[in-house]
Protein backbone atom coordinates (compact mmCIF):
# COMPACT_ATOMS: atom_id res chain seq x y z
CA UNK A 1 0.00 0.00 0.00
CA UNK A 2 1.41 3.35 -1.03
CA UNK A 3 1.29 5.74 1.93
CA UNK A 4 4.18 7.98 1.11
CA UNK A 5 2.13 11.02 0.38
CA UNK A 6 0.46 10.69 3.76
CA UNK A 7 3.69 10.62 5.64
CA UNK A 8 5.23 13.33 3.54
CA UNK A 9 2.32 15.51 4.20
CA UNK A 10 2.48 14.89 7.92
CA UNK A 11 6.15 15.66 8.13
CA UNK A 12 5.91 18.75 6.01
CA UNK A 13 3.20 20.14 8.17
CA UNK A 14 4.81 19.43 11.55
CA UNK A 15 5.35 22.60 13.58
CA UNK A 16 7.13 23.00 16.91
CA UNK A 17 5.35 25.62 18.96
CA UNK A 18 6.95 27.28 21.95
CA UNK A 19 10.54 27.91 22.96
CA UNK A 20 13.29 25.55 24.09
CA UNK A 21 16.07 23.35 22.77
CA UNK A 22 15.82 21.96 19.26
CA UNK A 23 18.14 19.20 18.10
CA UNK A 24 19.48 19.69 14.58
CA UNK A 25 20.95 16.65 12.83
CA UNK A 26 23.43 17.12 9.98
CA UNK A 27 24.22 14.25 7.71
CA UNK A 28 27.96 13.48 7.58
CA UNK A 29 30.11 11.55 5.09
CA UNK A 30 29.42 7.98 4.27
CA UNK A 31 30.03 5.68 7.22
CA UNK A 32 30.20 8.55 9.71
CA UNK A 33 27.70 9.29 12.47
CA UNK A 34 25.68 12.48 11.97
CA UNK A 35 26.89 15.50 13.92
CA UNK A 36 24.44 16.88 16.49
CA UNK A 37 24.38 20.50 17.66
CA UNK A 38 22.08 22.53 19.89
CA UNK A 39 20.28 25.73 18.92
CA UNK A 40 17.90 27.83 20.99
CA UNK A 41 14.77 28.79 19.00
CA UNK A 42 11.61 30.67 19.89
CA UNK A 43 8.40 30.28 17.86
CA UNK A 44 5.35 32.43 18.80
CA UNK A 45 1.83 30.91 18.48
CA UNK A 46 0.17 31.92 15.20
CA UNK A 47 -3.18 33.78 15.42
CA UNK A 48 -6.36 31.87 14.41
CA UNK A 49 -7.40 32.20 10.80
CA UNK A 50 -9.99 34.97 10.34
CA UNK A 51 -12.35 34.80 7.38
CA UNK A 52 -14.26 37.96 8.31
CA UNK A 53 -13.56 40.86 10.61
CA UNK A 54 -15.30 40.97 14.00
CA UNK A 55 -17.54 44.00 14.32
CA UNK A 56 -19.35 43.96 17.69
CA UNK A 57 -21.91 46.53 16.57
CA UNK A 58 -23.17 44.08 13.95
CA UNK A 59 -23.90 41.26 16.39
CA UNK A 60 -26.88 41.17 18.77
CA UNK A 61 -26.41 41.88 22.44
CA UNK A 62 -29.71 40.87 23.99
CA UNK A 63 -28.84 41.95 27.53
CA UNK A 64 -29.80 45.60 26.95
CA UNK A 65 -33.22 44.72 25.57
CA UNK A 66 -33.85 42.09 28.25
CA UNK A 67 -32.82 44.16 31.27
CA UNK A 68 -34.87 47.15 30.19
CA UNK A 69 -37.99 45.48 28.78
CA UNK A 70 -38.49 43.06 31.65
CA UNK A 71 -39.39 45.93 33.98
CA UNK A 72 -42.49 46.77 31.94
CA UNK A 73 -43.88 43.24 31.60
CA UNK A 74 -46.41 42.23 34.25
CA UNK A 75 -48.15 39.12 35.49
CA UNK A 76 -51.96 39.14 35.28
CA UNK A 77 -54.20 37.05 37.52
CA UNK A 78 -57.85 36.80 36.51
CA UNK A 79 -60.82 35.60 38.53
CA UNK A 80 -63.64 34.25 36.39
CA UNK A 81 -67.12 33.25 37.42
CA UNK A 82 -68.46 30.18 35.68
CA UNK A 83 -71.56 28.10 36.18
CA UNK A 84 -70.95 24.54 37.34
CA UNK A 85 -73.37 21.88 38.39
CA UNK A 86 -73.67 21.92 42.15
CA UNK A 87 -73.04 18.72 44.05
CA UNK A 88 -75.14 16.97 46.67
CA UNK A 89 -72.77 15.24 49.12
CA UNK A 90 -75.50 12.81 50.20
CA UNK A 91 -76.01 11.53 46.64
CA UNK A 92 -72.28 11.53 45.88
CA UNK A 93 -71.69 9.36 48.94
CA UNK A 94 -73.71 6.62 47.24
CA UNK A 95 -71.93 7.10 43.94
CA UNK A 96 -74.76 8.92 42.18
CA UNK A 97 -73.34 11.24 39.48
CA UNK A 98 -73.58 15.00 39.92
CA UNK A 99 -75.87 15.18 36.92
CA UNK A 100 -78.62 13.84 39.16
CA UNK A 101 -77.97 16.43 41.84
CA UNK A 102 -80.92 18.48 43.03
CA UNK A 103 -78.79 21.58 43.37
CA UNK A 104 -78.79 22.69 39.71
CA UNK A 105 -76.16 25.10 38.34
CA UNK A 106 -74.16 27.20 40.78
CA UNK A 107 -71.61 29.98 40.11
CA UNK A 108 -68.01 29.04 40.87
CA UNK A 109 -64.84 31.09 40.78
CA UNK A 110 -61.89 30.00 38.66
CA UNK A 111 -58.40 31.47 38.55
CA UNK A 112 -56.55 32.05 35.29
CA UNK A 113 -53.52 34.05 34.31
CA UNK A 114 -51.40 35.61 31.63
CA UNK A 115 -49.07 38.51 30.99
CA UNK A 116 -49.28 42.16 29.97
CA UNK A 117 -47.13 45.10 28.93
CA UNK A 118 -47.18 48.57 30.53
CA UNK A 119 -47.36 51.16 27.74
CA UNK A 120 -47.90 54.37 29.75
CA UNK A 121 -46.51 55.69 33.01
CA UNK A 122 -50.03 56.18 34.39
CA UNK A 123 -50.86 52.49 34.14
CA UNK A 124 -52.32 51.47 30.78
CA UNK A 125 -51.46 47.84 30.07
CA UNK A 126 -51.96 45.91 26.84
CA UNK A 127 -52.70 42.18 26.94
CA UNK A 128 -54.71 39.53 25.09
CA UNK A 129 -58.51 39.42 24.85
CA UNK A 130 -58.60 35.79 25.94
CA UNK A 131 -56.57 36.59 29.07
CA UNK A 132 -59.22 38.91 30.53
CA UNK A 133 -62.34 37.63 28.75
CA UNK A 134 -65.25 37.05 31.17
CA UNK A 135 -63.11 38.30 34.06
CA UNK A 136 -64.85 39.24 37.28
CA UNK A 137 -61.64 40.54 38.84
CA UNK A 138 -58.20 41.36 37.40
CA UNK A 139 -55.05 41.68 39.49
CA UNK A 140 -51.67 42.84 38.17
CA UNK A 141 -48.27 42.07 39.66
CA UNK A 142 -45.35 44.26 38.60
CA UNK A 143 -41.75 43.17 38.12
CA UNK A 144 -40.81 44.84 41.41
CA UNK A 145 -43.43 42.80 43.28
CA UNK A 146 -46.12 45.45 43.73
CA UNK A 147 -49.71 44.37 43.05
CA UNK A 148 -52.66 46.40 41.77
CA UNK A 149 -56.31 45.81 41.00
CA UNK A 150 -57.04 46.58 37.35
CA UNK A 151 -60.09 47.67 35.41
CA UNK A 152 -60.85 46.55 31.87
CA UNK A 153 -60.85 49.52 29.50
CA UNK A 154 -61.86 47.54 26.43
CA UNK A 155 -61.25 44.35 24.51
CA UNK A 156 -61.35 43.32 20.85
CA UNK A 157 -61.97 39.63 20.07
CA UNK A 158 -61.26 40.10 16.35
CA UNK A 159 -57.60 41.00 16.93
CA UNK A 160 -57.17 39.37 20.38
CA UNK A 161 -56.03 42.68 21.89
CA UNK A 162 -57.26 44.06 25.22
CA UNK A 163 -56.47 47.15 27.29
CA UNK A 164 -56.58 47.33 31.08
CA UNK A 165 -55.66 50.10 33.55
CA UNK A 166 -54.10 50.27 37.00
CA UNK A 167 -53.71 53.35 39.18
CA UNK A 168 -50.04 54.24 39.18
CA UNK A 169 -47.52 56.97 38.44
CA UNK A 170 -44.04 56.86 36.98
CA UNK A 171 -44.38 53.21 36.00
CA UNK A 172 -41.77 51.58 33.73
CA UNK A 173 -42.99 51.43 30.14
CA UNK A 174 -42.15 49.75 26.88
CA UNK A 175 -42.12 51.87 23.72
CA UNK A 176 -43.78 50.65 20.52
CA UNK A 177 -41.43 49.57 17.76
CA UNK A 178 -42.05 49.16 14.06
CA UNK A 179 -43.23 45.61 13.37
CA UNK A 180 -43.26 46.37 9.63
CA UNK A 181 -39.49 46.82 9.76
CA UNK A 182 -38.86 43.36 11.23
CA UNK A 183 -36.70 41.18 9.02
CA UNK A 184 -36.70 37.40 8.71
CA UNK A 185 -33.95 36.03 10.91
CA UNK A 186 -33.91 39.07 13.20
CA UNK A 187 -33.41 38.34 16.89
CA UNK A 188 -36.35 38.89 19.24
CA UNK A 189 -37.14 38.24 22.90
CA UNK A 190 -40.35 36.84 24.38
CA UNK A 191 -41.05 38.05 27.92
CA UNK A 192 -43.89 36.87 30.13
CA UNK A 193 -45.03 34.55 32.91
CA UNK A 194 -45.20 30.98 31.55
CA UNK A 195 -46.47 28.49 34.12
CA UNK A 196 -46.66 31.43 36.55
CA UNK A 197 -42.88 31.95 36.37
CA UNK A 198 -42.89 35.73 36.25
CA UNK A 199 -40.34 37.65 34.17
CA UNK A 200 -39.20 34.71 32.08
CA UNK A 201 -37.16 35.71 29.02
CA UNK A 202 -36.61 33.52 25.96
CA UNK A 203 -34.90 34.36 22.68
CA UNK A 204 -35.43 33.41 19.07
CA UNK A 205 -35.58 34.76 15.57
CA UNK A 206 -38.39 35.99 13.35
CA UNK A 207 -39.30 32.85 11.43
CA UNK A 208 -42.09 34.29 9.27
CA UNK A 209 -44.44 37.25 8.99
CA UNK A 210 -48.10 37.71 8.06
CA UNK A 211 -49.18 34.25 9.20
CA UNK A 212 -52.92 33.63 8.88
CA UNK A 213 -53.77 30.60 11.03
CA UNK A 214 -57.55 30.81 11.36
CA UNK A 215 -56.97 30.51 15.10
CA UNK A 216 -58.96 33.46 16.45
CA UNK A 217 -62.54 32.22 17.01
CA UNK A 218 -64.28 35.13 15.32
CA UNK A 219 -65.55 35.36 11.74
CA UNK A 220 -64.30 38.96 11.54
CA UNK A 221 -60.84 38.01 12.78
CA UNK A 222 -57.74 39.95 11.75
CA UNK A 223 -54.72 37.65 11.64
CA UNK A 224 -51.26 38.56 10.42
CA UNK A 225 -49.03 36.97 13.06
CA UNK A 226 -45.29 37.27 13.53
CA UNK A 227 -43.93 33.72 13.83
CA UNK A 228 -40.87 33.17 16.00
CA UNK A 229 -39.02 30.26 17.55
CA UNK A 230 -38.73 31.98 20.94
CA UNK A 231 -40.13 29.56 23.52
CA UNK A 232 -43.67 30.57 24.54
CA UNK A 233 -45.89 28.55 26.89
CA UNK A 234 -49.23 28.92 28.70
CA UNK A 235 -48.99 32.12 30.75
CA UNK A 236 -46.98 33.97 28.10
CA UNK A 237 -50.19 35.23 26.47
CA UNK A 238 -50.28 39.02 26.46
CA UNK A 239 -46.55 39.32 27.08
CA UNK A 240 -44.01 41.25 25.05
CA UNK A 241 -42.17 40.39 21.88
CA UNK A 242 -39.17 42.72 21.89
CA UNK A 243 -36.48 43.56 19.34
CA UNK A 244 -32.80 44.04 20.20
CA UNK A 245 -33.40 47.76 20.82
CA UNK A 246 -35.87 46.92 23.59
CA UNK A 247 -38.93 48.05 21.60
CA UNK A 248 -42.32 46.33 21.64
CA UNK A 249 -42.84 44.76 18.22
CA UNK A 250 -45.57 42.28 19.13
CA UNK A 251 -47.85 40.77 21.75
CA UNK A 252 -47.29 37.04 22.24
CA UNK A 253 -50.61 35.31 21.73
CA UNK A 254 -50.52 31.63 20.83
CA UNK A 255 -48.46 28.57 20.04
CA UNK A 256 -48.92 25.77 17.53
CA UNK A 257 -48.62 22.57 19.47
CA UNK A 258 -49.86 18.98 19.69
CA UNK A 259 -49.21 18.85 23.41
CA UNK A 260 -50.42 22.22 24.64
CA UNK A 261 -46.88 23.39 25.34
CA UNK A 262 -44.10 24.86 23.21
CA UNK A 263 -42.95 22.78 20.23
CA UNK A 264 -40.95 25.31 18.26
CA UNK A 265 -43.58 27.71 16.98
CA UNK A 266 -44.98 30.81 18.64
CA UNK A 267 -47.01 33.68 17.24
CA UNK A 268 -47.39 37.34 18.14
CA UNK A 269 -49.74 40.13 17.06
CA UNK A 270 -47.71 42.83 15.25
CA UNK A 271 -47.31 46.12 17.09
CA UNK A 272 -48.76 47.95 14.06
CA UNK A 273 -52.13 46.27 14.75
CA UNK A 274 -51.83 46.49 18.54
CA UNK A 275 -51.11 50.23 18.56
CA UNK A 276 -54.18 51.16 16.53
CA UNK A 277 -56.50 48.93 18.59
CA UNK A 278 -55.13 50.34 21.85
CA UNK A 279 -55.67 53.93 20.70
CA UNK A 280 -59.26 53.12 19.69
CA UNK A 281 -60.07 51.40 22.96
CA UNK A 282 -58.59 54.29 24.94
CA UNK A 283 -60.22 57.11 22.95
CA UNK A 284 -63.51 55.57 21.81
CA UNK A 285 -64.11 52.61 24.10
CA UNK A 286 -64.55 50.38 21.04
CA UNK A 287 -62.47 49.51 17.99
CA UNK A 288 -63.30 51.69 15.02
CA UNK A 289 -63.19 49.03 12.34
CA UNK A 290 -63.11 50.13 8.70
CA UNK A 291 -64.59 47.83 6.07
CA UNK A 292 -63.78 47.68 2.39
CA UNK A 293 -66.94 45.73 1.60
CA UNK A 294 -65.59 42.83 -0.45
CA UNK A 295 -65.18 39.07 -0.11
CA UNK A 296 -61.85 37.96 -1.51
CA UNK A 297 -59.51 35.04 -2.12
CA UNK A 298 -55.73 34.97 -2.10
CA UNK A 299 -54.22 34.40 -5.53
CA UNK A 300 -51.70 31.65 -4.85
CA UNK A 301 -50.63 28.53 -6.70
CA UNK A 302 -53.66 26.60 -5.50
CA UNK A 303 -56.00 29.36 -6.73
CA UNK A 304 -54.34 29.43 -10.14
CA UNK A 305 -54.50 25.64 -10.41
CA UNK A 306 -58.23 25.65 -9.68
CA UNK A 307 -59.42 28.88 -11.30
CA UNK A 308 -56.55 30.22 -13.39
CA UNK A 309 -57.88 29.09 -16.76
CA UNK A 310 -61.45 30.10 -15.94
CA UNK A 311 -60.52 33.60 -14.73
CA UNK A 312 -57.55 34.15 -17.02
CA UNK A 313 -55.08 34.54 -14.13
CA UNK A 314 -51.58 33.08 -14.44
CA UNK A 315 -49.52 34.99 -11.84
CA UNK A 316 -49.64 34.79 -8.06
CA UNK A 317 -50.00 37.88 -5.89
CA UNK A 318 -52.86 40.10 -4.87
CA UNK A 319 -56.41 39.06 -3.95
CA UNK A 320 -59.32 38.16 -6.19
CA UNK A 321 -62.58 40.01 -5.51
CA UNK A 322 -65.14 37.19 -5.30
CA UNK A 323 -68.05 39.36 -4.16
CA UNK A 324 -68.81 43.05 -3.69
CA UNK A 325 -71.12 43.94 -0.80
CA UNK A 326 -74.20 45.94 -1.75
CA UNK A 327 -73.98 49.44 -0.37
CA UNK A 328 -70.38 48.97 0.72
CA UNK A 329 -67.37 51.24 0.26
CA UNK A 330 -65.90 49.23 -2.62
CA UNK A 331 -69.13 49.20 -4.60
CA UNK A 332 -69.54 52.95 -4.16
CA UNK A 333 -66.02 53.47 -5.58
CA UNK A 334 -66.63 51.26 -8.62
CA UNK A 335 -64.80 48.05 -7.74
CA UNK A 336 -66.37 45.00 -9.36
CA UNK A 337 -66.41 41.25 -8.94
CA UNK A 338 -63.43 39.74 -10.75
CA UNK A 339 -61.09 42.64 -10.00
CA UNK A 340 -57.67 41.87 -8.52
CA UNK A 341 -56.60 44.12 -5.66
CA UNK A 342 -52.80 44.44 -5.79
CA UNK A 343 -52.02 47.21 -3.28
CA UNK A 344 -53.50 49.41 -0.52
CA UNK A 345 -51.99 52.90 -0.30
CA UNK A 346 -48.94 51.64 -2.16
CA UNK A 347 -48.39 48.59 0.07
CA UNK A 348 -48.22 45.52 -2.13
CA UNK A 349 -50.51 42.62 -1.25
CA UNK A 350 -48.61 39.37 -1.52
CA UNK A 351 -51.15 37.35 0.44
CA UNK A 352 -54.63 37.68 1.90
CA UNK A 353 -53.36 38.41 5.42
CA UNK A 354 -51.65 41.54 4.09
CA UNK A 355 -55.06 42.99 3.16
CA UNK A 356 -56.56 42.21 6.57
CA UNK A 357 -53.55 43.76 8.32
CA UNK A 358 -53.63 46.89 6.20
CA UNK A 359 -57.37 47.40 6.72
CA UNK A 360 -56.97 47.01 10.49
CA UNK A 361 -54.95 50.25 10.53
CA UNK A 362 -57.77 52.45 9.23
CA UNK A 363 -60.96 53.91 10.66
CA UNK A 364 -64.35 54.63 9.09
CA UNK A 365 -64.33 57.74 6.87
CA UNK A 366 -60.61 57.31 6.11
CA UNK A 367 -59.80 57.68 2.42
CA UNK A 368 -57.46 55.13 0.86
CA UNK A 369 -56.06 54.43 -2.59
CA UNK A 370 -56.66 50.91 -3.86
CA UNK A 371 -54.69 49.55 -6.83
CA UNK A 372 -56.81 47.20 -8.94
CA UNK A 373 -55.86 45.08 -11.94
CA UNK A 374 -58.73 44.82 -14.42
CA UNK A 375 -58.49 43.54 -18.01
CA UNK A 376 -54.70 43.51 -17.75
CA UNK A 377 -54.45 47.14 -16.68
CA UNK A 378 -53.87 48.59 -13.21
CA UNK A 379 -56.29 51.29 -12.08
CA UNK A 380 -56.35 53.44 -8.94
CA UNK A 381 -59.56 53.82 -6.93
CA UNK A 382 -60.12 56.37 -4.17
CA UNK A 383 -62.29 54.72 -1.51
CA UNK A 384 -63.91 56.22 1.57
CA UNK A 385 -64.11 53.43 4.13
CA UNK A 386 -67.27 52.60 6.07
CA UNK A 387 -68.01 51.20 9.51
CA UNK A 388 -69.63 47.88 10.41
CA UNK A 389 -73.04 49.56 10.18
CA UNK A 390 -72.32 50.58 6.57
CA UNK A 391 -71.79 54.30 7.27
CA UNK A 392 -68.73 56.51 6.72
CA UNK A 393 -68.56 57.75 10.31
CA UNK A 394 -67.08 56.78 13.64
CA UNK A 395 -69.24 54.61 15.87
CA UNK A 396 -70.44 55.91 19.25
CA UNK A 397 -68.85 54.59 22.43
CA UNK A 398 -71.94 52.58 23.39
CA UNK A 399 -72.23 50.88 19.99
CA UNK A 400 -72.06 47.11 19.95
CA UNK A 401 -72.02 45.08 16.77
CA UNK A 402 -74.85 42.59 16.58
CA UNK A 403 -72.39 39.70 16.25
CA UNK A 404 -70.71 40.78 19.50
CA UNK A 405 -74.06 41.33 21.20
CA UNK A 406 -75.18 37.83 20.27
CA UNK A 407 -72.00 36.41 21.76
CA UNK A 408 -71.07 33.59 19.42
CA UNK A 409 -69.64 32.55 16.10
CA UNK A 410 -71.60 31.60 13.01
CA UNK A 411 -71.26 29.69 9.76
CA UNK A 412 -73.06 29.77 6.46
CA UNK A 413 -75.41 26.84 5.76
CA UNK A 414 -75.47 24.89 2.54
CA UNK A 415 -78.20 25.02 -0.04
CA UNK A 416 -78.93 21.37 0.69
CA UNK A 417 -79.48 22.12 4.37
CA UNK A 418 -81.78 25.00 3.48
CA UNK A 419 -83.90 22.79 1.30
CA UNK A 420 -84.08 20.17 4.02
CA UNK A 421 -85.29 22.73 6.57
CA UNK A 422 -87.51 24.45 3.97
CA UNK A 423 -86.02 27.89 4.57
CA UNK A 424 -84.75 30.53 2.17
CA UNK A 425 -81.73 31.65 4.18
CA UNK A 426 -80.10 31.67 7.58
CA UNK A 427 -76.85 31.26 9.46
CA UNK A 428 -75.98 28.51 11.92
CA UNK A 429 -74.72 29.07 15.46
CA UNK A 430 -71.36 27.31 15.56
CA UNK A 431 -70.38 28.30 19.11
CA UNK A 432 -71.82 30.27 22.01
CA UNK A 433 -69.48 32.50 24.00
CA UNK A 434 -69.71 34.27 27.34
CA UNK A 435 -72.87 35.98 28.46
CA UNK A 436 -74.26 37.32 25.18
CA UNK A 437 -77.82 37.23 23.96
CA UNK A 438 -77.51 33.63 22.75
CA UNK A 439 -76.44 32.44 26.19
CA UNK A 440 -79.11 34.51 27.94
CA UNK A 441 -81.83 33.07 25.69
CA UNK A 442 -80.38 29.57 26.21
CA UNK A 443 -80.14 29.04 22.47
CA UNK A 444 -78.18 25.89 21.66
CA UNK A 445 -75.40 25.37 19.14
CA UNK A 446 -76.69 24.27 15.76
CA UNK A 447 -79.65 26.65 15.83
CA UNK A 448 -80.22 28.34 12.46
CA UNK A 449 -81.02 32.06 12.74
CA UNK A 450 -83.34 33.20 9.93
CA UNK A 451 -84.48 36.62 11.24
CA UNK A 452 -83.26 39.21 13.75
CA UNK A 453 -85.57 42.08 14.70
CA UNK A 454 -87.83 40.98 11.85
CA UNK A 455 -85.11 41.30 9.18
CA UNK A 456 -84.05 38.30 7.12
CA UNK A 457 -80.57 36.87 7.67
CA UNK A 458 -79.09 35.09 4.66
CA UNK A 459 -75.35 35.32 5.40
CA UNK A 460 -72.99 36.18 8.23
CA UNK A 461 -72.39 39.59 6.65
CA UNK A 462 -76.09 40.39 7.10
CA UNK A 463 -75.40 40.79 10.83
CA UNK A 464 -73.60 44.04 10.02
CA UNK A 465 -76.80 45.46 8.55
CA UNK A 466 -78.87 44.91 11.69
CA UNK A 467 -79.13 47.90 13.98
CA UNK A 468 -79.15 46.77 17.60
CA UNK A 469 -80.11 46.12 20.21
CA UNK A 470 -81.35 42.62 19.49
CA UNK A 471 -85.03 42.27 20.41
CA UNK A 472 -86.23 39.18 18.53
CA UNK A 473 -84.53 36.10 17.08
CA UNK A 474 -86.37 33.68 14.83
CA UNK A 475 -84.99 30.41 13.55
CA UNK A 476 -85.09 26.65 13.41
CA UNK A 477 -83.20 23.75 14.95
CA UNK A 478 -81.73 20.97 12.74
CA UNK A 479 -84.57 18.66 13.84
CA UNK A 480 -87.07 21.01 12.22
CA UNK A 481 -88.39 22.66 15.40
CA UNK A 482 -89.02 26.38 14.69
CA UNK A 483 -88.50 28.73 17.63
CA UNK A 484 -88.93 32.46 18.19
CA UNK A 485 -87.08 34.19 21.03
CA UNK A 486 -88.10 37.59 22.40
CA UNK A 487 -85.78 39.44 24.77
CA UNK A 488 -87.24 41.47 27.61
CA UNK A 489 -84.97 44.38 28.47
Amino acid sequence: MNKKWIFAGLLASAVIVGSGVTLLATKGNAGQEPRVSEKIVSIEPAPAAQFTSYQPQNYPDLTYAAENAVNAVVNIEVTQEVEMRSSDPFLEFFGIPQGYSRGGMMPRELKAGGSGVIISQDGYIVTNHHVINNAKKVKVKLYDGRTFDAEIVGSDPTTEVALIKIDGEGLPTLAFGDSDALRLGEWVLAIGSPFDLQSTITAGIVSAKSRNLGAIPNQYRVESFIQTDAAVNPGNSGGALVNTRGELVGINTLIKSQTGTYMGYSFAIPSAIVKKVVIDLKEYGIVQRALLGVAYQEINEEFIERFGDEYGISQTGGVYVAEVQDGGAAQAAGIRRGDIITAIDGTELKQASNLAEQMSRYRPNDKITVSVKRDGKVKQFEIVLRNTAGKAELLPRDYMAVADELGGSFTEISEKARRGLKIDGGIQVARIDGKGVLAQARIREGFVITHINGKAISSVRDLDRIEGPVRNIDGIYPNGRAVSYSLIR
